[in-house]
Parts: structure tokens; C-alpha cells; sequence
């Protein structure tokens, strides 16, 4: 299936720590969340193991959520949260 990255999620990627090829290894590699407005959530969790703005992490969980329309995969947006999680 071909994912269509909306520029929309590509400007909060950058924003909030994150790029296209994690945002399509999330879709295609990523557990299942839960997301609201029919839509899917998929996240994974990353090692950091820097600092982002002047605090260190250990990780990063990179949210995805998107729309499936025929054989077609488009983003609505990306979170990114910073911290450690247990995989």
C-alpha cells in the first residue's frame, strides 16, 4: 500500500523531533493504538539517548495516525513524546 505523507504531518514531524522514513516505519513496523475519528494510530518506540531542549532521553515514542482510503495510506499527523518506556 502506498503512503501518502500529508505536508501537514511533515511540518509537525520537524517540529516535534521526527522524520518520513520514521513516520513510514512506524505505519508499516509499529503496535496498534488507540485513535478517534475512524482513524488508525500506530507507535514505536525509538532510542534517543540525547538531549532536546537542555534535558537528556533515553527514547522517543513517535505517534502516527492516518486514513486508509482505497490502496492508499495518508497521515493526518505524528506526535512525538520523550521519555523511557518499557518495550
Amino acid at each position: 500500500m502506498e503512503i501518502l505523507i500529508d505536508p501537514h504531518t511533515l511540518e509537525r514531524s520537524e517540529e516535534r523531533g521526527t522524520n518520513e522514513d520514521e513516520i513510514k516505519d512506524v505505519i508499516e513496523a509499529g503496535f496498534s493504538i488507540p485513535a478517534k475519528y475512524n482513524r488508525i494510530g500506530k507507535a514505536k518506540v525509538y532510542d534517543f539517548k540525547r538531549n532536546r531542549h537542555n534535558k537528556y532521553y533515553e527514547q522517543k515514542r513517535v505517534e502516527v495516525f492516518y486514513l486508509i482510503e482505497g490502496d492508499k495510506i495518508i497521515t493526518v499527523t505524528v506526535y512525538v513524546f520523550y521519555g523511557k518506556w518499557e518495550v
